[in-house]
């Protein structure tokens, strides 16, 4: 694909407004909290962003796939598919953090063609597209110059996603940068696009936490992958690792294959 409609993404971009626009509402002014199966939290606020979202899309492209983190897939058949996570870092949402966010990602044949990180709180919005820079705040935004490992960054959500196997690999990466950073949840990625941060490793993740980054990253001059270097696509596992420069990421993986 060598563009992407400009329909799409000015419909990305509304469905962005929408869920600021939801969240806001309920940001700091929750009635209540709920938890799912596996223990992880969820709000009224999610419920209804996503809700109002996929009815948004059905109403507008019905052929098309839908994938949200609250309502799981609907009409797996087509081409295109939406891919939504109304609240990155919920935990984080419910306890007054701003750096929660919104993940939205379109995908053409299980590849991430559109992605957006919406920041509702801090106002704050990357957009990445296919073969077009990455803007952030409607400005084009790059990822910092580094190149060595030894004066990079290196953000992760927690060390609780990591298994022990997985935890040595981090530790040993982030011990070759010049310090780590915990806690920012798709936010960091966001910071990456923009130079701020430098490597981001995680695990533990499903489809919904990273499809839109890999657009966003990689029009940032960016490099984003599993933790074996392979494209995030539909079908990728739990493994995400982004970094500012092809030079940091392949260190990265070299750390990784070494270990």
């Amino acid at each position: 694909m060598k563009e992407l409609d400009n329909n799409l993404i000015d419909f990305a971009k509304t469905l962005a407004d929408v869920a600021r626009h939801k969240i806001m509402q309920a940001f700091r002014n929750l009635s209540s909290v709920e938890f799912k199966e596996d223990g992880s939290p969820v709000t009224v606020a999610d419920l209804e962003a996503e809700a109002e979202i996929r009815h948004l899309i059905e109403r507008t492209y019905p052929e098309h796939a839908i994938y949200g983190e609250e309502y799981g897939h609907a009409n797996n058949n087509s081409k295109w598919t939406w891919v939504i996570d109304p609240i990155d870092g919920t935990r984080s949402f419910i306890t007054g953090q701003p750096t929660f966010g919104s993940l939205i990602a379109l995908l053409y044949d299980q590849e991430p063609v559109l992605g957006i990180i919406e920041m509702p709180a801090l106002k704050e919005r990357w957009i990445g597209i296919i073969n077009q820079p990455t803007t952030h705040n409607g400005k084009n935004c790059h990822t910092s110059d580094r190149s060595r490992i030894e004066e990079a960054t290196i953000f992760a959500t927690t060390i609780d996603m990591f298994t022990d196997a997985e935890l040595r690999h981090f530790d040993q990466v982030s011990r070759a940068g010049r310090f780590r950073n915990f806690g920012s949840d798709c936010y960091a990625y966001g910071l990456l696009a923009s130079g701020y941060a430098d490597i981001v490793m995680e695990s533990n993740l499903s489809i919904h936490d990273f499809l839109a980054l890999a657009p966003i990253v990689n029009g940032a001059g960016g490099c984003i992958s599993d933790w074996t270097g392979n494209p995030l696509t539909f079908s990728s596992g739990q493994q995400v690792l982004a970094s500012a420069s092809p030079a940091l990421h392949a260190a990265c993986l070299q750390i990784i294959g070494d270990g």
